[in-house]
Formats: structure tokens, sequence, C-alpha cells
């Protein structure tokens, strides 16, 4: 079978993980200041604060913002649930601005309308660069000035991608960003994520918030201590720490991370030549945007062919290709209906859903599968259609 997505790992992330399990730290060890800077510095940011996942990594990003139950964030509906949970964590509100129709990120047309027309502003924007491919962070950074909200840029697709002059996590449009290291990311930790900024303040936070809200640092005991044991809990953390081990996977797989990026892009394009002439809405890339391609989406009308979108895959699958859908939007998913939301209310996010479908597509995936995966979209639309 070949599916939608795999990690790669080769001797040397092995090698890395053994020193580390060899040495004297398993957990809040030298490797994950290691590894910060070096993702820090790749992208270009300040500061860099590794966690648990990048679910944590949303949920400290908003505490350290001061996300709180009187304010409300807004992010687009194609996205994984955890970039509206985060708000939910802290108690805040959440509401949702729709997709532009070409590249499935939020649209900046329908977030300067929606903050023209809503009297209530939010408090913090996520927008979620879907698949690889940066929002329009420019703009949004102009309107986050004039309408005074937090930028917080949800890059779970996208390390090793840039938008215009700058790689995506540098935080030049915005307060901080998140990464994703999950085993089907561009780089992997097994689960991890990642917090970036360039404002120290924020640094700050960040690190309290990620260790049950505890502090050693002298400047923030202001001189006060009781010994070299001495700590102060000053705010209500969590553990969301990650482990030396995941760190050591991670700055391992750095030194890949470009040669990961360049085989997506180059199997992209090929998707791109291959697919071509088949009944199918291909990926559109926009202006100033280099993807990392994390995902590979493609659209399909299935009301002008004789098969579901369910039958599709299971036809897909008895030919070896599991597929899968990026993503359900979240407005549609029980809770957030419960909190009032409704069919309807993001008609482009939901048509988007109705159609929509991924390819498989990841480094070590072979000019061969590749073959077979468009031979059997071939085969299986040649007879519905």
């Amino acid at each position: 079978m070949i599916f939608y997505g795999k990690q790669d790992i080769n001797q040397t992330d092995i090698n890395q993980v053994i020193d580390v399990l060899k040495s004297d730290f398993l957990t809040q060890g030298p490797m994950i200041e290691k590894f910060e800077k070096r993702v820090a510095k790749y992208c270009g940011a300040q500061y860099a604060v590794a966690v648990t996942n990048a679910t944590s990594a949303l949920h400290i990003a908003c505490l350290a913002a001061g996300v709180g139950k009187d304010d409300i964030l807004w992010t687009s509906p194609n996205t994984f649930v955890a970039s509206a949970n985060c708000a939910r964590y802290c108690g805040a509100e959440v509401d949702f601005v729709d997709i532009d129709s070409a590249t499935y990120n939020i649209s900046v047309a329908e977030l300067e309308l929606k903050l023209k027309n809503t009297e209530k502003k939010p408090k913090i924007v996520v927008p979620v660069h879907f698949s690889g491919q940066s929002c329009d962070m420019e703009r949004i950074y102009e309107l986050a000035q004039q309408y005074s909200f937090i930028v917080l840029e949800d890059a779970s697709h996208c390390i090793g991608g840039n938008y215009k002059d700058s790689k995506i996590g540098s935080c030049k449009y915005s307060d901080m960003t998140i990464f994703s290291f999950h085993p089907v990311k561009i780089i992997t930790t097994g689960e991890g994520g990642m917090v970036l900024t360039n404002n120290k303040e924020l640094y700050q936070k960040l690190l309290l918030f990620r260790s049950h809200g505890i502090t050693r640092d002298e400047a923030l005991l202001q001189g006060k201590s009781d010994g070299p044991w001495y700590y102060q809990q000053i705010d209500l953390g969590f553990n969301y720490r990650m482990t030396d081990m995941q760190a050591a996977l991670g700055y391992s797989q750095m030194d890949r991370l470009d040669e990961f990026v360049a085989r997506r892009r180059y199997l992209a394009k090929r998707y791109n030549e291959l697919l071509q002439n088949l009944p199918l809405t291909l990926p559109y890339q926009a202006a100033g945007t280099n993807s990392s391609w994390h995902l590979y989406v493609v659209r399909l009308d299935f009301g002008k062919i004789k098969l579901s979108k369910k039958e599709f895959f299971v036809q897909m699958k008895e030919k070896g290709i599991v597929l899968n859908v990026h993503y359900i939007p979240v407005h549609m998913q029980p809770y957030y209906q419960q909190l009032g939301f409704k069919s309807g209310d993001f008609p482009v996010s939901e048509q988007y859903y109705e159609e929509v479908f991924t390819l498989p597509l990841y480094y070590s995936l072979t000019d061969e599968q590749q073959g077979q995966i468009v031979e059997a979209l071939q085969k299986v639309l040649q007879c519905a259609v």
C-alpha cells in the first residue's frame, strides 16, 4: 500500500538518538536548546521553544499572547481542529474566515471585510499555511497594525518553505510562528512542535508556560533565592516539555531539511505534469510563495462522475493507493456546531471539502510509485466518467 505520508529515518538519525540514550540527560538536557537554536537560525528568528506537539505550541502561544475568556480568535475553517481549539483551552471564543478558492488559505479579502463589519474584533488571528504554502502574510500584518490584533502563524505544514525573501518561521510578519514535527510532516521528532518569535517578552512567557509556570531565572525571581535548588511557580503552566531523544532526532533531521523539501517540490512538479489531462483541479501557487509541499491536494467534481467520493476512495485503496482528505472544515465538527456554527456559514470551505482529496507525497516516494498512483487514478476515472 502507498500511504499519503511517511517519515524518513536514516542511520544518522538513529545514531543521534542512541547517543542521547547513552548520555546523562534524557529530558531537560542540552539537546533541546541545540535543536531550538538550529531551527531558529535556519528560519531567521531570534527565539524558539520546543514542545510536545504543535497543539501545545498553539496553546502556549495563545497564553503568551494573553488570550482569555473575554477574547476571540479567528482562523481558517480549512485546518486541523487544533488551530481553533487552542483558543478554547484559554476560555476564549472562536470564529472563522472563509478560504481563498485558489490557495485554500485564509482569504485576506474576507478577513478585511469581516474586520470592517464585525463589532468585536479578534485578539488574535491564526493564518494557517495550508499544505506548505504561506498565506499573504504581508497584507495580514498590515491589517494587524490597523486593527490591533496579534498574528500567530500556524505553519505546521511549512518548515523549509519561503515567503517572499524570508523563510517561513522568520516571524517577519507575525508575532509568533508554530511548527509541527509529526511523522508525516517535513521533518519529524516523532511527536513534537515548536514556537518561534522575535519578541523576548513572549519568549520568556513561552518558556514559563512550557514547564509548569516555574522559573529559576534570577532576573524573574528578582534576586530572591534560598540556594541552588530554588525555583518559583509564578504562573499556571503545563508540562509540555520535549525530550532530548526527540530533539536529537529533530536536530539530525535538520541536516536533510532542504533535501526533503527539494524532493517534495520535484514530486509536486511531476504530479502537475502527469495529471494535467485528468479532470482534476491541481494546486495553485501564489506569487511570492515557494511551498514546502507537505501536502499535494487536488479537487474533483464528484457530481460529474459515476462514483461518490467514498466509492472513489475505496476503489483507489483496492489498487493499493491510500488517499486522505485535508480537511473537514472545523465549523462542521459537532463540538463547534454546538457552539452555534452551521453548514452554509463558510461556503467556499464547504464546497472545497466536497471535492478535495490528498495524494501521497513524501520524501521516499519513488518516481515508479508516483507512476502507479497516476495510473490508478487514470483507470478509476476512466471507468467513472
